[in-house]
């Protein structure tokens, strides 16, 4: 402990980061929806299921198991035929986007009765492909909002970037969760030695996780600085991230003149997408949409790649290091670990505590 008061009473918090649980009726990312042109098939392992994914003639997007039920082969090696049909690459047996099999082009050509693959519910929302992965009935109402990636001018919006992280997906969420990490793994970019006091109240709406962090009369970082052309030397930081279920966060961040309302500075809405690959690897989604943009257009042009490509630095060469690095160590440990809990850990104990209760109720 720090000398503040345990941010959360019961049980200890023990590391079950190897189990490879996942929560499987939820909505996961599966691509960017710009991922998918026309005919393009699009392999990926979704909660340990190999998936393709390829947009129809229609625009409206397919999601198969990518395994042919022949030989095994991956579908995603072959190819999309006219009418949307799917050609295995090995031995040109072709499926439909409901994955019945439609022709064998061998010998009588009989069509066995078991020559068929599973499919997966898949929507576009939010400029995303969303799947779903479980048994229960798949409701698009259930996909997380990220309205903020909704009706936005493209000059507003970062590149939609992706990064493949070999962690499982929890050790990802906690890092974003825990905002105090800002001041030393991204000191001077994110944060900085005056943002490591910072108030960090928790409150919960539903199964929603908000955690907050306030940085009054702060120097500003450099990412928001160049938000913000004659920027004041001390500003007050803050910022805002709310965990959905089972692993998905937004984040709203900014600064703003000392004392003034938050909805006065300039800022982004962070977006993170977290879709388990396998227990230990996660396919990492983000963007990030500006608000309360004081730059033209020309200087966006150029904050829009600079800012995807700081963002990017700092998930990719920052953080992502020293995530994968916890995993190892877990990975390696002889024993069971028991983390030590801070009282930035408030965030990251009390999502847990939720995604259990809907694991718990799916097992059930």
């Amino acid at each position: 402990m720090d000398g503040t008061p345990a941010p959360a009473t019961g049980p200890k918090l023990k590391q079950s980061l190897m189990t490879g649980k996942f929560l499987h009726n939820a909505w996961y990312v599966a691509a960017w929806a710009e991922e998918l042109p026309v005919g393009k098939l699009l392999a990926r392992t979704i909660l340990g299921e190999p998936i393709v994914i390829y947009r129809k003639s229609d625009d409206t997007i397919a999601a198969l198991e990518d395994r042919c039920p022949h030989r095994f082969a991956p579908l995603s090696m072959g190819k999309v035929l006219p009418g949307d049909r799917l050609q295995c690459p090995y031995h040109g047996l072709e499926f439909d986007a409901a994955g019945a099999c439609v022709l064998n082009p061998h010998g009588a050509k009989n069509i066995p009765s078991r020559a068929k693959v599973k499919t997966f519910p898949i929507v576009e929302k939010h400029k995303a492909a969303w799947i779903w992965m479980g048994d229960k009935p798949a409701d698009p109402a259930k996909i997380p909002d990220f309205s903020a990636l909704d009706n936005v001018p493209e000059l507003h919006v970062m590149p939609f970037d992706s990064i493949h992280v070999k962690a499982n997906y929890e050790l990802i969420v906690d890092n974003l969760l825990d905002v105090s990490h800002t001041s030393y793994l991204h000191e001077g970019l994110l944060g900085n030695k005056e943002t490591v006091e910072s108030e960090t109240p928790v409150e919960q709406d539903g199964n929603d996780v908000i955690v907050s962090r306030y940085s009054p009369n702060a120097t500003p970082p450099g990412m928001f600085a160049q938000f913000w052309p004659g920027v004041p030397a001390r500003i007050d930081k803050f910022s805002r991230t709310r965990w959905m279920a089972p692993c998905y966060l937004v984040l709203f961040t900014g600064i703003c003149e000392l004392g003034a309302p938050q909805e006065s500075g300039t800022g982004y809405f962070g977006i993170h997408m977290l879709t388990p690959e396998y227990p230990q690897s996660t396919h990492y989604f983000f963007t990030a949409v500006r608000w309360g943009v004081r730059t033209g257009d020309e200087e966006n042009r150029v904050l829009r790649r600079t800012v995807a490509e700081q963002r990017r630095f700092a998930f990719e060469q920052q953080d992502g290091p020293v995530i994968e690095a916890q995993q190892v160590v877990i990975n390696e440990a002889t024993r069971q670990l028991d983390p030590t809990i801070l009282s930035v850990d408030v965030g990251p104990v009390r999502y847990k505590r939720v995604l259990e209760k809907l694991l718990a109720a799916e097992r059930d």
